[in-house]
């Protein structure tokens, strides 16, 4: 709880991944990849309840051991066509009321508990209806382009980017999926995190905005765990 309002954090996992099979579960420097988000938000000082949705029974026995509590997910919302709006209707529909839903995806396991809180408290500090983590892009969009299948680069850049240094281009910011609060009401109405207004974003370090969806971002975050571990 913050200022009298009430958090539940939910976290989504599909037992099934196409590109890293299992991946929810993977042993990610002794732990369960899905352990890191339990962690985190059990260890906010504002969460009041931490909630993982899956369809798959071995995801729940995990989640289970690291303290969360779980909720089944029915088979028609376990579908690649299924939205992850779908699975958080059906957790909020199944648990008692709460004035935020705090996402967390499990795919984030260098976002921390310190993170999250800090994200809360910048809802508060900013009256928002909505919070969206983001961080700063690691190349400008301003060098980037369509190609067609001539491969021509005609007209690729704009005139007023060549010659210019990448640190003297605007900074540009991507949603990095790491967390994602939002008042209950609104997401319910607007069936998306992203509200249209009074959202604001909360800025993370490109290290901790890793997000895992193949082998090589899970050899990178294990990389980096790795190093703050024996630093």
């Amino acid at each position: 709880m913050y200022n009298n309002k009430t958090f539940l954090a939910i976290i989504p996992a599909r037992g099934g991944s196409k590109r890293l099979p299992r991946k929810n579960i993977l042993n990610l420097v002794g732990k369960p990849l899905i352990a890191w988000s339990i962690e985190a938000g059990l260890n906010s000082k504002y969460i009041d309840s931490v909630i993982v949705t899956s369809d798959s029974d071995e995801i729940l026995d995990i989640s289970k051991e690291f303290g969360s509590e779980i909720i089944k997910r029915p088979d028609e919302l376990s579908s690649d066509t299924a939205t992850s709006f779908d699975a958080i209707k059906h957790t909020i529909d199944n648990v008692e009321k709460y004035d935020y839903i705090v996402l967390l995806q499990p795919t984030s396991p260098l976002r921390t508990n310190i993170h999250i809180d800090e994200s809360i408290e910048l809802l508060s500090t900013k009256d928002a209806d909505a919070i969206v983590s983001v961080s700063e892009m690691d190349h400008s969009p301003l060098w980037s382009n369509r190609l067609d299948d001539t491969l021509s680069m005609n007209g690729f850049l704009r005139d007023e980017v060549v010659n210019k240094r990448s640190q003297d281009l605007e900074k540009y910011y991507r949603l990095n999926g790491a967390i994602y609060i939002c008042n209950s009401t609104k997401l319910l109405e607007e069936k998306s995190f992203f509200l249209k207004e009074n959202t604001y974003a909360y800025k993370m370090d490109r290290k901790s905005s890793i997000d895992i969806d193949e082998e090589i971002d899970f050899k990178f975050a294990e990389l980096i765990i790795k190093e703050k571990v024996n630093a």
